[in-house]
């Protein structure tokens, strides 16, 4: 009895065995591809002057390798109030360009800014879904006169539970990095 048991187990695992075919194709699972951002613009107007707008741009049409992207830094006013508004665009193709920004803000919980500078300070002014921050609305403080730079740096799926992450310390925030960019800042009198 056990051997026949044995003998209907082997054929059926047989045939099980050899109706797979190594040429049957098998279509890879993507559950989230990267955002390829070619172009950040991060606008910043004086919150007690609407003519006062600067805008930090990074541009990097054909991608990392190639081309040297195209950074422009700004100046502004020292000790003054900004308000800061992110916006990421991959324009590889010029007909059809995608706004990353609604990405980033559609999967918010999987993605935050981080930004640093020696006298400038940026505080978070939107929320994921799970009240943590995001960073695509801010407020800068300009602080006082004299050169820096402002790094911003974008974090695909932190963990935004880790110590400090949610005050904007990207030190425990593991995920990948979608974009880091360092502008150069002129804080004038």
């Amino acid at each position: 009895m056990k051997l026949k048991n044995l003998l209907i187990l082997s054929i059926i695992g047989f045939i099980s065995f050899s109706s797979c075919k190594k040429d049957d194709p098998v279509t890879p699972v993507i559950p989230n591809e990267e955002e390829l951002i070619t172009t950040l613009n991060y606008t910043l107007t004086n919150a007690s002057d609407s003519t006062d707008v600067v805008t930090l741009t990074f541009v990097d049409l054909d991608g990392d390798g190639g081309n040297e992207p195209t950074i422009t830094g700004g100046s502004l006013n020292a000790n003054k109030t900004y308000n800061g508004t992110m916006e990421l665009l991959d324009e590889t193709d010029p007909a059809d360009v995608e706004d990353i920004t609604e990405e980033v803000l559609e999967e918010d919980e999987d993605h935050q800014f981080f930004f640093s500078a020696a006298s400038i300070t940026v505080i978070y002014d939107d929320l994921d879904t799970n009240n943590n921050p995001v960073g695509l609305q801010t407020t800068l403080n300009a602080g006082s006169a004299g050169l820096d730079t402002l790094k911003i740096t974008l974090i695909h799926e932190p963990n935004k539970d880790a110590m400090g992450v949610s005050d904007g310390d990207m030190a425990n925030a593991g995920g990948e990095t979608d974009i880091e960019v360092s502008f150069p800042i002129n804080v004038v009198q």
